[in-house]
């Protein structure tokens, strides 16, 4: 057997073995890249529900198809402050806590109508307050981002530059003389 197969073989067997523990181990981490939270992949799916629970898919794409999740995760992340960072992440748990208590299982595993449910009570106030912050934080971020997605902006509303269009029959009324 030649000599400098067998070390070539034994450095790659040796390399995987080093590396592979960290490809086990290691959770989802979030689909975007973020600076101040600490998010991870199961929380954003859990965001996306969330936010699909808001904005539902009907004949018009749902908030977790547009992206309002991690759009919502990046604003929070880039344009609010270390207090607001800390809601939000401490409201998300106390949220997944909330869920596990009002529905008897996690979120995602409820189904639709429980879902909307404990959303209505969360949007009534009806939550601990670290929970009604991370939800406004939410809520607040998922409706900026809806009417400002392309979907809005370009099929739902008719955008027209300031003055508009020139409509020659508008009817004009005339000053009435005293």
């Amino acid at each position: 057997m030649n000599r400098r197969t067998v070390v070539k073989g034994l450095l790659l067997f040796t390399g995987g073995l080093v590396l592979a523990p960290s490809c086990v181990m290691e959770t989802s981490k979030a689909s975007i890249r973020l600076k101040n939270l600490d998010i991870s992949g199961e929380d954003e799916k859990l965001l996306g529900e969330v936010v699909e629970t808001i904005l539902p898919t009907t004949d018009t794409p749902g908030g977790r198809t547009l992206g309002l999740h991690r759009f919502t995760l990046k604003m929070v992340d880039d344009l609010r402050g270390e207090k607001d960072q800390k809601a939000f992440t401490d409201g998300l748990d106390a949220f997944k806590k909330l869920a596990k208590k009002e529905l008897g299982s996690s979120f995602m595993e409820a189904s639709p109508q429980k879902r909307q449910e404990l959303i209505a009570a969360v949007n009534a106030g009806k939550a601990p307050q670290d929970v009604l912050a991370f939800y406004k934080l939410l809520k607040d971020h998922t409706i900026t981002g809806y009417l400002n997605s392309e979907l809005v902006m370009t099929k739902l509303r008719v955008y027209e530059l300031v003055p508009g269009r020139y409509n020659p029959y508008f009817p004009v009324k005339t000053k009435q003389q005293s």
